[in-house]
């Protein structure tokens, strides 16, 4: 494992320092005429620019930032300042956007700065998207979803492969494309994943579910009664293998005498609902009971059955 991170580390150095100087370097000048208007230089030929001034990068991959921690930065950059330069692009019309230090941007705002350190790059969008994205997994500031969105961005734009990407981002491909699968999850469970209330971990395992119904029972009882990452698994082995989420596994073992199309019926009727639904009796007479495991799910139960206007 050790030497995993020691490759993957040097990889992400490698890709940031062709970031700082893979363009050619802003040359320091004393004719300040040749700067964008906004731009300082200083004696050392450091560039300073209002944070005011500076817009989003319009391919940041980070669309959630963590206030308490972006407070804790607002309260270092107080006393100490920006120290690390924000890399920025002029578009020719007096704007100036982010390309990396977004969170130094906001927090130097925030602790009421009226110049921080910049340095002049000029990029392509797809580069525009891979620096603020090495820059963010270098940082861990990434959650799951933003970063497998990041990637297929990146794919996209550069018309590339999954192999390239993560040749581009110092990662292993089966990485890449484990974080991109992730998307396939419904967006109520991507929303979990962002916001941490599931690991990528659970997220797997919902994936590796055949059944939606199935799936959506397992995505709330992880939500709900905080089952660990291999209980979801087991869970997720027991449903594909005939467990169906109605079904313990004494059941497994008995042999189901019912009319097969009874039984469909109440297979249907599970898939519709996304939760656990029982048939008793026949097709003259009989029960039918609906499960649901929190007021949540009572109320999404309800709107699918009621269809109210």
């Amino acid at each position: 494992m050790a030497k995993q991170t020691s490759r993957l580390g040097k990889g992400l150095n490698a890709l940031m320092q062709e970031a700082e100087v893979s363009e050619p370097a802003v040359k320091k000048t004393n004719v300040k005429t040749k700067l964008p208007k906004g731009i300082d230089a200083d004696e050392n030929g450091t560039l300073w620019v209002n944070p005011n001034l500076l817009k989003p990068n319009p391919w940041q991959p980070r669309t959630f930032f963590d206030e308490e921690k972006l407070a804790e930065l607002t309260e270092s950059v107080r006393q100490e300042g920006v120290l690390s330069p924000i890399i920025i692009e002029d578009a020719e019309d007096g704007t100036f956007y982010i390309i990396a230090g977004e969170r130094r941007t906001r927090a130097a705002r925030a602790a009421g700065l009226e110049k921080v350190p910049v340095q002049l790059r000029k990029y392509s969008d797809s580069r525009k998207l891979e620096v603020a994205l090495i820059e963010n997994i270098q940082r861990t500031d990434l959650n799951p979803v933003e970063e497998a969105q990041a990637y297929v961005q990146l794919m996209e734009l550069e018309n590339i492969t999954q192999e390239q990407v993560a040749q581009r981002v110092g990662k292993n491909r089966s990485t890449v494309a484990n974080s991109m699968r992730l998307l396939k999850l419904p967006k109520d469970m991507l929303d979990s994943l962002a916001s941490g209330k599931i690991t990528p971990g659970h997220a797997r395992a919902l994936l590796s579910v055949v059944n939606q119904s199935d799936q959506r029972v397992l995505f709330e009882r992880m939500v709900n009664q905080d089952i660990s990452v291999r209980e979801s698994e087991r869970m997720a082995q027991t449903f594909n293998g005939g467990g169906r989420a109605a079904k313990s596994s004494a059941d497994k073992k008995t042999v189901d005498g019912r009319d097969p199309n009874y039984i469909d019926i109440e297979q249907k009727f599970r898939d519709a609902l996304g939760t656990k639904v029982v048939m008793k009796g026949d097709f003259e007479k009989g029960t039918i009971t609906v499960n649901y495991f929190t007021k949540d799910d009572l109320d999404r139960i309800y709107n699918v059955i009621v269809k109210e206007n």
